[in-house]
């Protein structure tokens, strides 16, 4: 394949220069000191879960007072599997309260037994 004269476009044909020279933009430059995004914490609650959905990676967590929490496998605390999780286990979490989605468990873990 020929490389087409300076000026002409691959069919061959004319293509008048910009006004202002090339046309090239350059990328802003990255900031190297870049912050990560500030970890989200909620407030530490306790629940029941009443429903898991573990081919889809979620349930719901009941409070105390009949509110229903959503949670996700990756809010389960590390060290904790969320397919260990079952329905009834009783839970400590951090309750977020996201103004988007509404509220949701985080570092989610099951209770230790009192015994």
């Amino acid at each position: 394949m020929a490389i087409p004269a300076a000026g002409a476009n691959h069919a061959g044909k004319y293509v008048p220069g910009h006004p202002r020279g090339p046309v090239r933009r350059k990328v802003p430059a990255r900031n190297a000191a870049a912050v990560p995004p500030a970890e989200r914490r909620g407030t530490p609650s306790s629940g029941r879960i009443v429903a898991l959905f573990v081919g889809q990676g979620h349930g719901f967590i009941r409070l105390t007072n009949d509110r229903e929490v959503f949670f996700h496998r990756s809010d389960v605390r590390e060290g904790t599997s969320f397919n260990d999780l079952s329905v009834g286990d009783d839970v400590l979490f951090e309750l977020l309260e996201d103004q988007v989605s509404g509220p949701r468990g985080l570092r989610v873990e099951r209770r230790r037994s009192r015994s």
